[in-house]
């Protein structure tokens, strides 16, 4: 069983890899989904635990649903 903190840093790995995908920085991310840009940053370094409003922004900035984003993640 996963840890919340492993949980956490294995989605903030697969958001930046996602973000990096689609060729945005962190800045640019951030200003699509109207959030600080060091907040993102702590969600994609794993230091933060988001709720499900947050992961609903995230998944819309990327154009997924929020599954997809925790798809293979436990």
């Amino acid at each position: 069983m996963s840890t919340p903190t492993s949980l956490a840093v294995k989605l903030g790995q697969s958001l930046r890899a996602q973000r990096r995908a689609i060729g945005l920085s962190q800045d640019d991310f951030a200003d699509r989904i109207h959030m600080h840009r060091a907040y993102y940053s702590a969600i994609e370094r794993g230091e933060k635990n988001i709720t499900l409003t947050t992961l609903q922004r995230v998944a819309q900035g990327f154009g997924v649903s929020m599954s997809s984003l925790l798809k293979g993640l436990d």
